[in-house]
């Protein structure tokens, strides 16, 4: 192996090295952030250096084809110790940061479809409600004028009809049915005493 590819797979061991300690550090301070489950923590882990392994070895098979040398691992641990020497502190308080403007987009988008859709829709529905309410309270009013403005006919067909009426309530089910309809009549048409 020529030195042009060690010193370049001991560069991209340095960058893979801060690649790693950039990922565990937004990794930690996202999971004490979100207050992830206690369980859930240990998996978290496991995708974590599974994820860092497969970076790593992709990065030493793309550069050296795989050869496992001392100088890798030298250059890892260093890009690790730069990266919590140097970046560390700066890297937390920006996914803190980067957490915190989330969380602030997501309230406004909340209040925004409030605003927006929420309100307008529980606006309308409240008026299609009094709107139903106030229809079909004239509908009932018209119905009972109606219904007042054509009883002295009903009490003219009644006359007209008592001699086939009087046969008819002899028979057992019409006279059934017809009280039905007189308790079913008082019922939704109370008369008003004046």
């Amino acid at each position: 192996m020529s030195p042009h590819i060690q010193w370049m797979t001991l560069l991209w061991m340095l960058f893979s090295g801060t690649a790693l300690g950039l990922a565990y550090d937004s990794y930690r301070v996202l999971s004490g952030q979100l207050r992830f489950p206690r369980w859930t923590l240990h998996v978290l882990d496991l995708f974590y250096w599974c994820g860092a392994a497969i970076f790593v070895f992709r990065m030493l098979y793309v550069n050296n084809y795989g050869q496992l040398r001392f100088y890798v691992f030298v250059g890892l641990f260093i890009g690790v110790w730069l990266y919590f020497l140097f970046l560390s502190v700066t890297t937390q308080r920006f996914v803190v940061m980067l957490i915190k403007v989330v969380r602030y987009i997501i309230d406004l988008l909340k209040r925004l479809f409030r605003l927006t859709v929420w309100t307008p829709v529980r606006l309308l529905l409240k008026l299609l409600k009094g709107l139903a309410v106030m229809l079909g309270s004239l509908l009932m009013f018209v119905l009972h004028v109606v219904l007042k403005m054509l009883l002295p006919f009903w009490k003219l067909a009644k006359w007209l009809f008592r001699p086939i009426t009087s046969r008819l309530s002899k028979l057992s089910w019409v006279d059934k049915l017809y009280r039905s309809a007189v308790l079913l009549w008082k019922k939704w048409f109370p008369e008003k005493k004046e």
